[in-house]
């Protein structure tokens, strides 16, 4: 992995999403290369020189190159893919698989070709199948695809239990496994206030309600601001992971990662706790599951491989 004055990070998609993470990136110094790739290439580089100029202000030392030429991401040490519709109120993330789909296709073709070395962080919703689809089409080891999931939804049941016990956020680590979806697994029992068991400060109804509140937390954001969906929470979520990556941090952090046997399962992605370096995903962490969690995890697996077969079908696999 180069060094920062050498770095290269390329964002897919210039949404909320990608130009938040686009502006994370600066403002962290993550790179000193930072192009943002989008179809509509006047918003790309309205974006850029607008994070260009508040780098006047803020001090960082990135540039921001808005564009709609995949060439000029060539090089890059890692993508950030976010392109993708959005889901609209309704919707499922199943509900995209086909328009986002084709999207991650058209992105593999030249990430593979124009940056063969990168470490690929996917974003595009549903999460879990189009990580699986990127590797695929990518052909690289699963340690160098990860997708964005449970670092934001052990955030956002990281905010709902420091509510709920009235303490500090920074203060409260929590844990989701499983899809990035409706059948993903909150883990109270690996959830805590400062190393106190959140089990020991809540009774189990309270803990339910929030861990429903976690599973819905997307849908909710949705349903309140109607003509978009959340993108604050999505974007430090994936930034965080990018700077473990590309500093080398080996934070241990819930992401969908390539399974080779770890949990009882192969071949597929979904949600686990793993710790990010250098060389993508480094390792794997098991944790004890009761036996609770182990079921609702091989039901998120079956969500997940529903996903994965309907892509089949579609002919994208």
């Amino acid at each position: 992995m180069a060094n920062v004055a050498q770095r290269k990070i390329t964002v897919v998609g210039a949404g909320y999403v990608g130009m938040t993470v686009a502006e994370k990136c600066a403002r962290r110094d993550l790179a000193r290369e930072i192009v943002l790739i989008d179809v509509l290439e006047g918003r790309a580089r309205g974006i850029a020189l607008d994070l260009n100029q508040a780098a006047a202000v803020e001090g960082s030392g990135s540039v921001v190159l808005g564009t709609g030429d995949e060439k000029l991401s060539a090089g890059s040490d890692l993508f950030v893919v976010t392109a993708g519709l959005p889901r609209k109120p309704g919707m499922s993330r199943s509900d995209l698989l086909a328009v986002n789909g084709k999207i991650v296709v058209e992105v593999a073709s030249y990430v593979r070709e124009l940056s063969p070395e990168a470490i690929v962080i996917v974003v595009t919703n549903p999460l879990d199948p189009m990580a699986h689809l990127m590797r695929a089409k990518l052909g690289f080891p699963g340690r160098r695809v990860v997708g964005m999931a449970g670092v934001l939804d052990s955030a956002r049941f990281s905010w709902f239990l420091a509510q709920a016990t009235g303490t500090s956020v920074k203060d409260v680590d929590a844990m989701v496994l499983g899809a990035h979806g409706d059948s993903m697994v909150p883990l109270p029992n690996a959830s805590t206030v400062n190393g106190l068991p959140v089990t020991q400060l809540l009774d189990q109804g309270t803990i339910d309600e929030l861990a429903l509140r976690t599973k819905n937390g997307g849908a909710e954001i949705v349903s309140l601001l109607q003509t978009g969906s959340a993108f604050f929470a999505p974007a430090a979520s994936a930034v965080a992971m990018a700077a473990s990556i590309l500093n080398d941090e080996k934070r241990c952090l819930p992401c969908a990662c390539f399974l080779n046997g770890e949990y009882g399962f192969e071949g597929l992605y979904t949600g686990v706790p793993a710790v990010l370096g250098r060389g993508g995903v480094e390792r794997i962490l098991e944790i004890p599951l009761t036996t609770e969690a182990r079921i609702l995890l091989q039901k998120a697996v079956g969500a997940i491989e529903k996903d994965v077969n309907a892509l089949r079908e579609l002919g994208f696999l």
